[in-house]
């Protein structure tokens, strides 16, 4: 009788945690695929495996000494009919949608997609490529970031082939089935592995999964079904968008092959630097030279702002200058909800060149009192 807890070097007490970790362990080690592999070993291996991960099979182990009853290992060895008996869940991996299973080493993961293809487990479709996702930078000014805009964008892509349709074939010729697969859109292949031997069900790969090829080929785009060309993309870009902030524009990317979907374009917004206006979130900040006397004698101070127009503000008594002064509402739009942030202003203090003997005498007076 093999003692499967010798093989994997466990206890006989080992939790289904310790039992997998030392299964992932020595199957990495004796991999047949590995430099220093062992097939011998490596099918020991899976045989404990898979007896000691199963609480029922464990527990017939545990009590009779014996796998016999277990199916698809007979007397230690794998079954010749390849995987009948053999439950794949709990080989080398975990099972993930549709019941594809994930490998944890070498081309196990090609082997299981030929199993569970040739159940028909995933669905036939047809192979020709997706279009890529593109991106670009659209640059705008901060002005345009505070109104909002609409931008046409030219975009030199893949579109679709305009004298076919996107089909790949000559129109007028039609379609007819084909002659590889007899329009089923797969064909099915054998394909012998260490585990036995698998019936594989492919895409065909002359027509794709289509099941029908044109008669003619388009004479413009080979039976790409596209062409090299320009899109012509608008763009809303809404008012208080953020520098390097992306927009999607959904299947305004690379056309796919032959009608299948096209991919998406994704703009970097780049906001231009302005001259006045610094942006900082959503407040702006401007530096507002301000004139001594004006302070003095309490004047209102012309303040510009982003929507083009002038604010005349005043001064507070006891103002910290060092400190910028806050206008509510006359910052950015916040982009996605209501409202406009702050605009701050920083005063530069203008002293006069020199002063008249006159208007000196009357500030050492002030100064006095």
């Amino acid at each position: 009788m093999k003692d499967y807890y010798k093989i994997l070097g466990v206890a006989r007490g080992a939790s289904e945690d310790e039992v997998k970790k030392a299964y992932r362990k020595l199957a990495h080690q004796y991999h047949p695929d590995k430099a220093h592999g062992d097939e011998k070993k490596f099918k020991e291996i899976s045989e404990a495996y898979q007896v000691l991960s199963d609480k029922k099979k464990r527990d017939h182990y545990d009590r009779f000494g014996t796998a016999e009853s277990f199916g698809g290992f007979g007397k230690g060895g794998f079954s010749a009919g390849g995987s009948q008996g053999f439950d794949w869940s709990h080989f080398g991996g975990f099972s993930g949608e549709g019941g594809q299973v994930y490998s944890d080493f070498g081309d196990l993961g090609d082997i299981f997609e030929t199993f569970f293809e040739g159940l028909g487990v995933k669905p036939r479709r047809p192979t020709y490529h997706q279009g890529s996702d593109l991106e670009m930078i659209q640059e705008i000014s901060l002005e345009e970031a505070f109104r909002g805009v609409t931008k046409r964008i030219d975009v030199d892509t893949f579109v679709p082939c305009t004298h076919c349709a996107g089909k790949g074939g000559d129109p007028k010729s039609g379609t007819a089935q084909c002659a590889t697969c007899n329009g089923q859109g797969e064909i099915k292949e054998e394909r012998r592995t260490f585990f036995g031997s698998f019936s594989q069900v492919k895409t065909c790969a002359v027509c794709h999964g289509f099941g029908q090829v044109p008669k003619k080929l388009c004479e413009f785009c080979k039976g790409s079904g596209r062409i090299q060309g320009e899109r012509a993309v608008e763009v809303e870009i809404l008012p208080g968008v953020h520098d390097s902030q992306i927009i999607k524009v959904k299947a305004a990317g690379e056309a796919g092959e032959r009608g299948t979907e096209a991919g998406d374009l994704y703009i970097r917004v780049k906001v231009k630097l302005h001259p006045v206006f610094t942006r900082e979130g959503d407040h702006l900040t401007v530096r507002q030279e301000l004139n001594v006397f004006d302070l003095l004698l309490g004047k209102k101070i012309e303040v510009p702002t982003i929507a083009g127009g002038k604010l005349k503000v005043e001064i507070p008594a006891h103002f910290n200058l060092k400190e910028p002064l806050r206008i509510p509402g006359e910052g950015m739009p916040r982009f996605g909800s209501f409202g406009r942030d702050d605009l701050l202003v920083d005063f530069i203090i203008k002293a006069p060149k020199k002063l008249d003997p006159k208007v000196k005498k009357i500030l050492e007076e002030l100064e006095e009192k």
